[in-house]
């Protein structure tokens, strides 16, 4: 039988509440997706700051769509829900990316060294050997019945996270996935969450004052994708060159360096296989 998890969430309350004023922590034992579950509480009208913790998920999604499926334990599966401003939306995965590989590991390896925990555009972080750790998912709802058109007027956003904590089989995938313990044996869902959030709701606030450029150096510490070959699930093949003070994916291609913005485009170094 599955040990009950301990997530400590008056901690995680007390840590975050003086930041977030009328915060709450919730953790359920099962859910279909718990980005799912905010966007509906969202378009319902409830907008207050919230940390909704899945023990287990039965739709759980990634970008463009795909599944992310997990038993209890095995992943640490999270949505962070509030109301945010920003002056410029673009960026934000990347900061989340950013904020959350640093907490991971706080410590970067000496000059000419490549980070254990990687950052990959737009929204993944990869373990060395171009595995994939973790995802994250960003999903924004107008407030209901105000400022419907209004892209400067406060949004609500839902940051979704999901970690592989355990190993997990890599079937249906090119490239086995990694997982937390490989840094860290002693490392559980609640110890990875305890030591992301705090520094995760911070950076989010930084970003929605500043924007993702003054980021641009500490992505760039982390950058799996610079200065390799890649491919555009567009398409497009070229040297990616890192990415613009708005977030944007540089890539000089054969007519000259090009900026990708659109989340939908999928990028994948050349000499790495597709992943799932």
């Amino acid at each position: 039988m599955t040990q009950p998890i301990h997530w400590n969430a008056e901690a995680l309350w007390e840590a975050i509440a003086p930041q977030l004023p009328g915060f709450t922590v919730e953790v359920l034992p099962t859910i279909d997706s718990s980005n799912t579950e905010l966007m509906r509480r969202a378009r319902d009208g409830l907008t207050e700051p919230v940390l909704l913790i899945a023990e287990q998920q039965t739709q759980g999604r990634g970008r463009l769509g795909r599944n992310w499926v997990s038993g209890v334990g095995d992943s640490l599966m999270f949505s962070l829900g509030l109301p945010l401003a920003p002056r410029d939306w673009s960026g934000l995965s990347l900061a989340v990316g950013v904020s959350v590989a640093e907490s991971l590991q706080p410590h970067l390896p000496a000059a000419g060294a490549a980070p254990k925990i990687g950052i990959k555009w737009p929204n993944d972080l990869w373990l060395e050997g171009d595995r994939k750790l973790a995802g994250i998912l960003i999903e924004t709802a107008s407030f209901v019945g105000t400022h419907q058109h209004d892209m400067t007027a406060p949004r609500y956003v839902v940051i979704g996270i999901g970690i592989n904590i355990r190993p997990r089989p890599g079937d249906g995938m090119r490239t086995a996935p990694a997982c937390l313990q490989e840094l860290d044996a002693a490392l559980d869902a609640p110890t990875a969450l305890a030591c992301i959030l705090p520094n995760l709701v911070a950076e989010v606030q930084a970003f929605a004052l500043h924007g993702f450029a003054p980021l641009t150096q500490r992505f760039a510490q982390r950058d799996l994708l610079a200065g390799r070959e890649v491919n555009l699930s567009d398409g497009t093949t070229g040297m990616a060159e890192g990415v613009a003070a708005d977030g944007g994916f540089l890539v000089r291609t054969a007519a000259g360096v090009q900026a990708v913005t659109s989340s939908e485009i999928s990028v994948r170094p050349a000499s790495s296989p597709l992943q799932n």
